[in-house]
């Protein structure tokens, strides 16, 4: 039995009396543990797909099942991290972090939900700026801050809506080395769906691939490399450079078949 399963899900919105289609019969599966990136053009579905993953919308048709059941809405067994941060600016890095953690530990004493808090902290490198506040960070320091909070929520499942994409190009390949350092040192393997535009993060960070095209599922891609991954020897295999050729031309096929659809002339 799979981890996650979305059966022919299926998702519209009106927008002035036009009624368009967010998602047209997407079909995927995750096994438990498993690393699943969704990648594609913009508006291909792919930040719909993980909304209805994170329970903050239902789909109009179809199903989606964790751990053989059907779910509706949010729970606390999903972790989610988006793109812009979502930090409570009034709040310190650490109270950010202890509010997670309530979510799912209501009863840790006071000193325990500190503990706990300090801890994922120091996972990310942010041991000494607990006391800070949101504006007093970088953009990638902040970033910091929201993986902690939902690591230290400990669920099984984590989905993660392009987390590096409004960070330069240095702290993003510090941050992805982190989070797979992270994950790497965790005893039990999270179930993790990814969203991003970037090939080679893809390639880095996943297991499975799979390439959204017209609103659902159009290919899958397996990533046959072992864990732990050093960026440098991967880049620089054989086997790597011919994924990632496989993978950047399915990708630019979809591109230039949207652009052919939308009167463009390609790439």
């Amino acid at each position: 039995m799979s981890k996650i399963e979305l059966k022919d899900i299926t998702l519209d919105y009106t927008d002035q009396g036009n009624v368009y289609h967010a998602l047209d019969g997407v079909t995927f599966s995750v096994e438990e543990g498993e690393f699943v990136s969704l990648i594609g053009s913009s508006g291909c579905g792919k930040s719909t797909t993980l909304s209805i993953l994170a329970g903050l919308n239902n789909p109009k048709n179809g199903s989606f099942l964790i751990d053989g059941q059907e779910t509706r809405g949010t729970e606390k067994d999903r972790g989610v991290v988006f793109q812009h941060y979502s930090l409570f600016p009034w709040m310190s890095v650490r109270k950010n972090i202890e509010f997670g953690i309530k979510q799912n530990f209501p009863r840790l004493s006071k000193k325990e939900l500190t503990a706990k808090a300090m801890e994922y902290l120091e996972k990310v490198g942010l041991k000494g700026f607990e006391n800070k506040y949101p504006y007093q960070l970088s953009g990638g320091m902040q970033q910091r801050a929201a993986i902690a909070r939902t690591l230290a929520m400990e669920t099984d499942i984590l989905l993660m809506d392009e987390p590096f994409g409004a960070i330069d190009a240095k702290n993003r390949v510090l941050l992805q080395d982190l989070l797979l350092q992270i994950l790497d040192a965790t005893e039990k393997k999270k179930t993790i769906v990814f969203v991003t535009h970037d090939v080679d993060e893809a390639i880095l960070m996943s297991d499975r691939i799979l390439f959204m095209e017209d609103k659902k599922i159009a290919h899958e891609v397996k990533v046959p490399f072992a864990r732990p991954r050093n960026r440098e020897k991967l880049t620089s295999d054989e086997a790597y450079l011919s994924l990632r050729r496989k993978v950047v031309d399915l990708f630019y096929h979809e591109q230039e078949q949207k652009l052919e659809f939308e009167g463009g002339e390609g790439i």
